[in-house]
């Protein structure tokens, strides 16, 4: 999304409105994590609360789907080699943290950041995506 950082368009405004509402969301609740509002939890509470940090993450990336498709032609395939290129990235780190988890006695990284690891490999691939091509 650095590429659309004086992006103008409608699309451009509802994206980043839409992404301030689900990332609003999304720091409230692990504000309140934080703070030990929801400390003591267990069972279907608990299974709750991952619900709730996980909808607002969901809404961001539906959010993103939505500016692709709302996005001029150009715009729309820079940002789609873009978006799969970051896939690929996080999904092969993972992979390979992964197994050295198996087999190397690697620590254990939580699933959730592959999230993270993939808006840090968009944001490296993106300067570098320039054409639609």
């Amino acid at each position: 999304m650095l590429n659309q950082a004086r992006d103008n368009t409608q699309a451009a405004k509802r994206y980043a409105g839409r992404t301030l509402a689900f990332m609003g969301v999304y720091v409230a609740i692990n504000v309140a994590a934080i703070i030990g509002l929801f400390d003591g939890r267990a069972g279907w509470t608990a299974w709750l609360l991952a619900v709730a940090v996980a909808l607002p993450v969901l809404g961001q990336i539906w959010a993103t789907l939505a500016y692709l498709n709302e996005a001029d032609e150009f715009v729309r395939a820079v940002m789609t080699k873009t978006f799969v290129a970051a896939t690929g990235v996080a999904f092969a780190v993972f992979c390979v943290w992964g197994f050295a988890e198996s087999y190397a006695d690697a620590p254990h990284a939580p699933g959730w950041l592959i999230y993270p690891l993939f808006w840090a490999a968009f944001g490296v691939i993106s300067p570098f995506v320039r054409t639609s091509r």
